[in-house]
């Protein structure tokens, strides 16, 4: 039989392995992805646009922050 600590030590493990996956679908600049019988298409231009504008907005707060 399997202990607790084995059981708490894998659900943490597939819960990080879940997190990250989506953490790297959400980065990738793909249009569309299909899993599992589940399709989602995304508009990456206005995500490019947003994701520069923040870089942007960092560093120009950082340059601000300099002098």
């Amino acid at each position: 039989m399997l202990s607790e600590v084995f059981w708490v030590a894998f659900i943490t493990t597939v819960s990080g392995m879940v997190i990250k996956l989506a953490s790297m679908a959400y980065k990738s600049k793909c249009k569309e992805c299909e899993v599992c019988c589940i399709k989602v298409k995304r508009d990456v231009e206005l995500e490019t646009i947003a994701d520069e504008k923040e870089a942007t907005d960092i560093e120009n707060n950082n340059t601000n922050n300099n002098k």
